[in-house]
């Protein structure tokens, strides 16, 4: 119990840092309904057209359980980072030719924004799990 309220204690303590945080979170929401059409991220997280978003970071490109992933995604060999997962989604189509990924974000603060919100509810879900250890 006490694990859990120092966590939660994180979260809002991290959550209510300062304006600028909750602004940029607040345009990340309105930059992520992008994704959102396809991706879920957080505790929830369901596949849709696309893979959830959960674990992204280290995690082999086309390995989502559950989700019908096309040859280019399974046999890229891609390893998600930050840096890969940016050239990705700058322009999906040349980095994977064959993808079923067709939205591409060009704006580099748009991304940073929507990669701010995926994170933030990455975090989210990563607190829930260690709360309810």
């Amino acid at each position: 119990m006490m694990v859990r309220d120092l966590m939660i204690g994180a979260v809002v303590l991290t959550a209510s840092a300062g304006g600028v945080v909750a602004q940029d979170l607040a345009a990340g929401e309105t930059a992520f309904r992008k994704c959102q059409i396809c991706h879920e991220v957080g505790e929830a997280a369901k596949n849709k057209l696309g893979p959830e978003l959960n674990g992204l970071d280290g995690r082999k490109a086309g390995t989502v359980e559950g989700y019908a992933y096309s040859d280019a995604d399974k046999n890229s060999g891609i390893v998600w980072s930050e840096a890969s997962f940016k050239e990705y989604l700058e322009n999906p189509q040349e980095k994977m030719p064959g993808t079923k990924m067709i939205l591409s974000v060009k704006n580099e603060k748009e991304l940073a924004e929507s990669q701010a919100v995926w994170s933030q509810r990455e975090k989210e879900k990563s607190v829930t799990d260690l709360a309810s250890t």
